[in-house]
């Protein structure tokens, strides 16, 4: 089981290819908000054009990504981010669920990768 977080998503949302093939992939439920909210954002801007972004959010949606909120989610985000020194709890949440179901977080992003590195619990996915 692998934790994703909304980086990797969007990545594999824009290439229209599933991440991870073969693995159980599960979100906390904010990962879909944030996913959308990066495909959004990259359209308004002119980034990308409206029809790739819409696309995009077709494969977003169809991903094999179970959303998973266990019990104490949040509790456990709260006690991550005082952990890490985090003002805001969004990036928490992946960490916090990846601890919970005792599995890895996986993410393209290098700030949450270094801020959160010391836990043992985020990779890359060239680190896998």
């Amino acid at each position: 089981m692998l934790v994703v977080d909304a980086s990797v998503a969007v990545h594999a949302a824009a290439a229209g290819v599933p991440p991870f093939a073969g693995e159980d992939l599960v979100a906390p439920p904010l990962m879909w908000a944030e996913a959308r909210s990066v495909l959004h954002e990259a359209a308004w801007r002119g980034e990308v054009a409206s029809e790739d972004a819409q696309a995009a959010l077709t494969s977003l949606e169809a991903l094999p990504i179970r959303r998973r909120s266990p019990r104490g989610l949040g509790t456990e985000a709260w006690n991550v981010a005082d952990e890490l020194g985090w003002a805001k709890t969004y990036n928490a949440e992946y960490v916090a669920l990846a601890r919970l179901l005792r599995c890895k977080l996986v993410t393209v992003d290098l700030r949450l990768r270094h801020g959160a590195g010391r836990l043992g619990l985020v990779a890359l996915p060239t680190e896998l």
